[in-house]
């Protein structure tokens, strides 16, 4: 299997919505079976579809504890508690800078398998913002945009500098 490449920023297809799985067929174990590939080599723990250039709401997400990978299809926040945390992010798009972004400690995610049947996982910590990280990029929120608009400038100097060409500003919302 020849791994897909990464989507860098400022790709638009990376705040692009993705769109709803409707056939659970091989294409869709394809899919699956690149984006868990991807996760493992980038290394990462998470990762879109959009991230690789397909606009299918699919994401790949290592659980705690060393499990295998894990893939959501269709994955839909049902339930995010008051409770919030900080964690350091990033993204692979974008690899060499991060943040701290404040999310939900606990989260209950409504989502398919690769055969279609209905799942619900109830998340906290660290695997709660992974969810949480992933499926904003379906919504087509990239994570930089959880941020003040002073710091996701700043970051994205950081950014610039660190891969030696311009990443416009311009795409930021106002």
């Amino acid at each position: 299997m020849t791994l897909p490449n990464l989507l860098a920023y400022p790709d638009p297809r990376l705040r692009a919505v993705a769109a709803p799985v409707v056939a659970f067929d091989g294409g869709l174990g394809e899919l699956a079976a690149d984006l868990v590939a991807a996760v493992e080599a980038a290394p990462a723990v998470g990762l879109a579809a959009s991230h690789i250039g397909v606009l299918r709401r699919v994401i790949a997400a290592r659980p705690p504890g060393g499990a295998a990978v894990r893939v959501y299809v269709n994955p839909v926040i049902e339930w995010a508690s008051a409770e919030t945390m900080v964690n350091e992010e990033g993204s692979v798009s974008m690899p060499g800078v991060s943040a701290e972004i404040e999310r939900p400690r606990a989260v209950r995610v409504v989502y398919s398998d690769l055969d279609g049947a209905g799942r619900v996982e109830e998340a906290e910590g660290f695997h709660a913002a992974v969810l949480q990280h992933e499926i904003d990029q379906l919504d087509g929120l990239f994570w930089i945009e959880r941020l003040s608009r002073l710091k996701r400038e700043r970051l994205i100097k950081r950014y610039q500098k660190l891969v030696g060409r311009s990443a416009p500003l311009a795409i930021l919302p106002p």
